[in-house]
């Protein structure tokens, strides 16, 4: 995938050394380059896709990170190209590490802790100021398309809704969605992979692709189900408290969280 590269990154990446990154889920290729005495660099590459999910958007994803890094740590943009029917987005490595890491015992809650805290500087930014829409008219419209395309990916759901198709749950969902909604502006995949840190603070948020305005829900629901997933033995039962605790809200709708849960399998 990357020997034929655009000219505008092949010339950038002259002496890199290439390592595939496994960690994540975004469905793009992603490669960790390293060159002795330089910065390390991520490359992105994935399939121009008609997805009504921007998550699968790297053009959608490089203009958001653009825009946020004027409020929170993100990569930054150094190249994006469309070529052969491909995206591309290099980026600056950002130092630390991320939460799905496996940490010491001892440093865990600090860990979940600089997690809550680096959601609530996310969550801060005005979202007047924001250009990008993750509301659910936006977000169940994503939904009810991928469906119809058939994009729903049936055997990712998680246990309680194994056996059921993509149309039965989206009747779920809309029977389901809540009356209002508390607008911030969203990570939109907000999980231990995605969350950099770095001497116990925030180094960068990455796999920006779904961010925007949107219930803060959004967010909660995937970290609180990251934190307790199979995925992140590291930690587990419990854990969703102490981040919804440090978070500032110790008695969460737990309703709300299980509907974003639900949104999500259409994602």
């Amino acid at each position: 995938m990357l020997e034929q590269l655009p000219e505008a990154i092949a010339r950038r990446l002259e002496g890199y050394q290439a390592e595939p990154i496994s960690m994540g889920m975004s469905g793009a290729g992603v490669y960790r380059l390293r060159q002795p005495g330089a910065t390390g660099l991520i490359l992105k590459v994935q399939p121009q896709s008609d997805d009504p999910d921007p998550g699968f958007r790297l053009a959608s994803e490089a203009e958001k990170m653009r825009w946020l890094s004027a409020w929170v740590p993100v990569p930054q943009v150094l190249e994006f190209c469309q070529q052969d029917g491909s995206e591309y987005m290099l980026m600056s490595e950002v130092a630390g590490r991320s939460g799905a890491e496996d940490w010491p015992s001892e440093e865990r809650a600090r860990v979940v802790v600089a997690i809550a805290e680096a959601l609530k500087r996310l969550h801060s930014i005005p979202v007047e100021q924001c250009p990008f829409d993750q509301r659910l008219e936006t977000k169940i419209a994503q939904a009810r398309r991928r469906t119809e395309l058939g994009l729903v990916n049936l055997e990712d759901f998680d246990e309680r809704w194994q056996g059921k198709s993509a149309e039965e749950l989206l009747e779920v969902l809309l029977e389901t969605r809540p009356a209002d909604e508390d607008w911030v502006v969203c990570h939109g995949d907000y999980c231990l992979p995605n969350v950099l840190l770095e001497q116990g603070k925030l180094s960068g948020l990455v796999d920006l692709g779904r961010a925007g305005i949107a219930d803060r829900y959004q967010d909660l629901a995937l970290m609180t189900r990251s934190l307790t997933s199979d995925l992140n033995p590291q930690f587990g039962e419990g854990w969703d408290r102490v981040f919804l605790e440090a978070y500032g809200i110790p008695q969460p709708d737990w309703e709300r969280i299980e509907f974003y849960r639900l949104l999500d399998e259409f994602f």
